[in-house]
């Protein structure tokens, strides 16, 4: 049986997903924890080096991986 805890952090995180990041139920679902925690961290303090990443980085990977 699934704690009620895990219910309600699991249901919390889905709306920050939504919210911030523009998922649907079954992007977040599909996703790791991992990457979950990996995304929301360009979001918060805790950045390793605590810089962003800029826009240069991104486009760059954008290149090298693209979606589709």
């Amino acid at each position: 049986m699934i704690s009620e805890t895990f219910a309600q952090s699991a249901a919390r995180l889905a709306g920050l997903a939504g919210a911030m990041l523009g998922w649907r139920p079954d992007d977040f679902w599909a996703a790791t924890p991992a990457e979950l925690a990996t995304i929301l961290q360009v979001f918060s303090d805790d950045a390793p080096d605590g810089v962003p990443a800029a826009r240069s980085d991104l486009s760059a990977l954008m290149e090298q991986f693209p979606d589709g």
